[in-house]
């Protein structure tokens, strides 16, 4: 014999779950994947990052966060770092 059970809820599905992304979302997000891989290459805490890449830390937070998006010379410069961590830091460095 089955009971019948009023506790048992039904999950409401949204329906907009699975609609696809907007430009906004997709940039916001591939920025976000950009400046945690550069980062991670790095072994750097955010601050830190920041202040060896001279970027603001504000701005790199909001980007690993998916707050903004880093427009297009911030995406290849971070693309840069990510397969040439030490080479940008040193050009950085001589530079100053």
């Amino acid at each position: 014999m089955t009971e019948k059970r009023d506790d048992i809820k039904t999950p409401r599905v949204d329906p907009d779950a699975d609609a696809p992304l907007t430009d906004e979302e997709f940039d916001r997000g591939y920025g976000a994947m950009l400046a945690r891989r550069a980062r991670a290459v790095t072994g750097l805490s955010q601050t830190a990052f920041a202040a060896q890449y001279g970027i603001p830390a504000a701005s790199l937070r909001d980007w690993e966060q998916g707050r903004r998006a880093p427009d297009a010379a911030t995406q290849s410069y971070l693309r840069v770092i990510a397969r040439m961590p030490e080479a940008v830091a040193r050009a950085l460095h001589d530079a100053a």
